[in-house]
């Protein structure tokens, strides 16, 4: 297994529609302001977030439960920025939609930017096969609130090839998270 270059990652975004929309370059600079940096990195993308958040509230006082999640434990926001409340989180979602290969497997880290400013971005593998837009989860550790970006960067998406093709990807097993399209909740 070893990890994809910037050369792969373009190659497979523009010939396979891996990841749409696709920036085969780091943009750090918008209309001449900097910004957190997104596109293609030397082994790795840069995913932007975008302007769709969901606002943990515990306005209803209702208990986090994995198996049977409450909807109404979010507030929607539509903004170019979403300010999280102190030790508290949101969810969001890329601008970017992935069709992961059957042969990679992905694994996204958080960018620097914000680690050093205690936010954490929390998101799990992109399996083989699998397609959509991908739900990122934000912490704030801090007891201050806390300032998201939307459609600049906010992770960095390293991708790994096998050697050989799985056996069951995650399109085989039909996973739930399969094409999902907006901040997608727990499901069961």
């Amino acid at each position: 297994m070893s990890i994809k270059s910037d050369k792969w990652i373009r190659r497979m975004a523009e010939q396979h529609g891996m990841i749409e929309p696709f920036e085969p370059n780091q943009v750090k600079e918008v209309d001449g302001k900097r910004i957190v940096s997104y596109g293609t990195s030397s082994y790795g993308y840069d995913i932007r977030c975008s302007n769709e958040f969901k606002l943990f509230t515990n306005i209803n006082s209702t208990i986090v439960d994995p198996k049977n999640f409450d909807p109404n434990s979010f507030v929607e926001v539509t903004a170019d920025y979403c300010i999280i409340p102190p030790n508290s989180f949101a969810l969001a979602r890329t601008v970017e939609y992935f069709r992961i290969p059957r042969s990679v497997l992905t694994v996204c880290l958080g960018k620097s930017t914000y680690a050093r400013c205690g936010i954490i971005v929390n998101v799990t593998p992109f399996e083989p096969e699998w397609e959509g837009y991908v739900t990122l989860e934000f912490s704030n550790t801090t007891p201050l609130p806390a300032k998201i970006y939307a459609n600049e960067g906010i992770a960095q998406v390293l991708f790994f090839e096998s050697d050989e093709e799985c056996e069951t990807s995650y399109k085989d097993r039909g996973g739930k998270y399969q094409g999902q399209v907006g901040v997608t909740l727990p499901k069961m």
